[in-house]
């Protein structure tokens, strides 16, 4: 699997972006997004300016909302396998993990951890879900839990990298000031992590 991680947005690197999908196609999840009392109109606005994003890269883009996923991990599995990419949007690192888990999506990209042609993109949360533990991530993130189907909160990330990622580090953004107390956060429990400024762009390949 390689990994196309942004601190917000698409980032500096699209074009990069573009050429490490397979099919020229990708799907775009918003779940992070799905908070209790989430705005709607904004939400779709985001999720319009992130998908046109995709689009302008030349890229065909596909809209994926995992709840229409929940316990059908089958089907996702084909979906995903016919795209070859999916890019993850910023939001909440929790909800996301909780979507995540209801469709089976973390199960399935366990499986492709060792497509070396699929491409795990995203920003911020969507990198964040990466790592080892999501303890200690509640310094920027709200313990949001809005599904019925799953009212736990879930701590452990997917274990992709021995790092956690952390954005929106000396950036003019509203989560850069709590980013700070997440840094020092790790330092005290001597966790590996990685800053990324916005713009800046993480690519594991």
């Amino acid at each position: 699997m390689k990994y196309y991680l942004s601190s917000f947005e698409i980032g500096k690197e699209g074009k990069k972006l573009t050429s490490l999908c397979p099919h020229g196609k990708i799907g775009y999840i918003p779940n992070a997004r799905d908070f209790i009392s989430i705005n709607l109109e904004r939400r779709e606005n985001r999720n319009k300016k992130d998908m046109s994003l995709l689009n302008d890269l030349g890229l065909m883009v596909a809209l994926i909302d995992l709840r229409d996923y929940f316990g059908r991990q089958d089907a996702l599995r084909k979906k995903l396998k016919e795209l070859g990419a999916i890019f993850i949007s910023g939001g909440n690192v929790f909800i996301l993990r909780q979507a995540m888990k209801l469709s089976g999506l973390d199960i399935i990209l366990k499986e492709l951890q060792n497509d070396v042609n699929f491409l795990y993109a995203g920003y911020s949360a969507g990198g964040c879900v990466l790592a080892q533990s999501l303890k200690g991530m509640d310094i920027v993130d709200s313990l949001d839990t809005p599904y019925d189907e799953q009212k736990e909160i879930i701590w452990e990330g997917l274990e992709f990298v021995d790092f956690r990622f952390i954005p929106h580090w000396h950036s003019d953004h509203p989560e850069s000031e709590d980013i700070e107390k997440e840094v020092e956060y790790c330092k005290q429990n001597n966790i590996p992590y990685r800053t990324l400024k916005d713009g800046e762009v993480l690519i594991i390949e």
